[in-house]
Order: C-alpha cells, then structure tokens, then sequence
C-alpha cells in the first residue's frame, strides 16, 4: 500500500476518535498528529491525564487509548483481527482502513471515555 493513503486512513481514524470521545480536552489537532487528554488531573504530576492519541507515522497510523494502559482489563474482549493490529498495551496500527475494525475500535473508545 502507498503512503499516499495514510493521510486519508489518519482523518478517518481522527474523526472516530473525535466522535467517539467528544468530552475529551484536544491539546493538538494538525496534520498528522491529534492528542486528547481527559478533565481529570494526575495528583502525581498536577498535569491533566492522557486519553488518546492519532498520529500518521511513516508506514502507518497509529491510534492510541491510553487508559488502555493503565487498565489492559478494557480491551480484554478484542477480536482477534483487532488484537493482531495492537502494538504493545495501548496502540492500534492501521496501514488502510477497515469498517468492521473502526466499529469495534469506535465502540472500545466511547467504552474507555465512559460513553458506551
């Protein structure tokens, strides 16, 4: 697959994350690169806690839930083709988008922001 449709498979995966959180604070929205934290505050650091993030990377976009890190409990239920694009405890990797893949993604989302 060309790069050149990793801006596309970024804006779709910004709109859902955007759409799937929409009381989250956004603290970056340009292109390439989306970063939205939660109103609670961390009493360790003062700072305000990290929700997600999409970011275009050079061979792929990346789409990060953060309090799936904290509690790797909420994603315990993930299909086994969104498992496969998982990196680590809170990143998603896509090279090109997939409808089933962004609905469970979408659903996982508004259940971390507490919508769903």
């Amino acid at each position: 697959m060309a790069s050149a449709d990793f801006p596309a498979t970024f804006a779709a995966l910004r709109d859902l994350m955007l759409t799937a959180a929409p009381d989250q604070l956004v603290v970056t929205d340009q292109p390439g690169d989306l970063v939205l934290h939660t109103r609670t505050v961390d009493p360790k650091t003062g700072k305000p806690v990290w929700f997600g993030a999409v970011t275009l990377r050079k061979a792929y976009v990346a789409y990060h839930l953060f309090p799936l890190y904290t509690d790797p409990s909420i994603g315990a239920d993930l299909s086994a083709e969104l498992k496969r694009r998982q990196q680590g405890k809170s990143c998603f990797n896509f090279k090109a988008i997939d409808q089933g893949l962004c609905d469970e993604l979408a659903a996982l989302t508004r259940r971390v922001n507490g919508v769903g």
